[in-house]
């Protein structure tokens, strides 16, 4: 009896072949020693053929993997993707290559093995998802924030109300560091899903400031001191031309409305030097800005 036959390698369907093995383990355990060495060398003899094609196209095929993984990682690097992608691209599609190649000269051996081959492939797939449900989660968050790029490292950005600077985008995380030098790890699901704002994509913002002056005090006097303020100062920009008027009118005060652009690096500083200008320049100039006054009166 043929070694291939005995073991079920000409069945159909994995269970066939299952108990294919079991029968030849256990006429091979049957037979005396000179009877099973000499089924096992006529096996083997009849098997050769096909096992030297299986060891040649493993060769070769090792041989053309590693060439297309070469090729894949140069059109990579001059691609635009960002860098942390390359690897793992390169990693999903070794794998993806060796298991066909894999699949490939298993159907050698024995035929009809795809089949079986392919829905124990799914129900492991399956398994591995159900079990690590967040971890993929987070992976297809990671590759989408990588792929739109939402924001680059060294951004100063707020992901769903936690913000800092980018120091990191992994795959399953991205890394931020707050103002007060926090490390926060946030997971990519739920970068993916967050609200993103980036503060510093842009070259430029736009700073807005409002002043509340009293319903006696200058407003003609306020504007233009607040506008001589913005067209002094080195980081404030002249065009778009500012905007200095009047944007409300509250309880206790009037409303002035400071609309100013500058470069992203330096809208603090002018925040913080427009704040405190204006503050020493109303008070030279006797303008008052209100404020809340409780009055008790008391009965004796």
């Amino acid at each position: 009896m043929e070694l291939n036959s005995v073991m079920g390698l000409d069945t159909v369907g994995a269970g066939s072949a299952a108990e294919g093995i079991q029968e030849a383990v256990s006429e091979i355990v049957g037979m005396d020693t000179p009877n099973r060495w000499r089924f096992l060398l006529e096996g083997l003899k009849r098997l050769a053929p096909k096992l030297l094609t299986i060891v040649l196209i493993l060769l070769i095929g090792t041989l053309l993997i590693r060439m297309v993984i070469r090729v894949s990682r140069r059109l990579l690097e001059k691609s635009k993707l960002e860098v942390t992608l390359h690897s793992f691209i390169l990693s999903i599609f070794k794998i993806c290559l060796y298991t066909l190649l894999g699949i490939l000269a298993l159907t050698i051996l024995i035929p009809d093995a795809i089949g079986w081959v392919v829905a124990l492939m799914s129900v492991f797939g399956l398994a591995v998802s159900l079990a690590i449900q967040d971890s993929l989660s987070n992976l297809a968050g990671g590759i989408s924030v990588l792929f739109t790029k939402p924001f680059s490292i060294g951004d100063y950005v707020d992901i769903g109300g936690r913000e800092g600077t980018v120091q990191d985008i992994r795959l399953n995380y991205t890394v931020i560091k707050t103002v007060d030098n926090k490390v926060v790890h946030v997971p990519n699901g739920d970068v993916a899903k967050a609200q993103i704002t980036n503060f510093t994509s842009e070259p430029m913002r736009r700073l807005d400031l409002d002043f509340s002056i009293g319903y006696e005090d200058d407003f003609a006097l306020a504007q233009k001191l607040v506008t001589e303020m913005i067209a002094q100062h080195p980081q404030a920009y002249a065009d778009p031309e500012p905007i200095v008027r009047m944007v409300g009118h509250g309880e206790s005060a009037v409303v002035l409305g400071c609309r100013v652009w500058c470069a992203t690096p330096d809208y603090w500083n002018l925040k913080f030097d427009l704040l405190e200008q204006v503050k020493e320049q109303f008070d030279r100039n006797g303008i008052s800005i209100p404020f809340n006054r409780l009055y008790t009166r008391s009965h004796g």
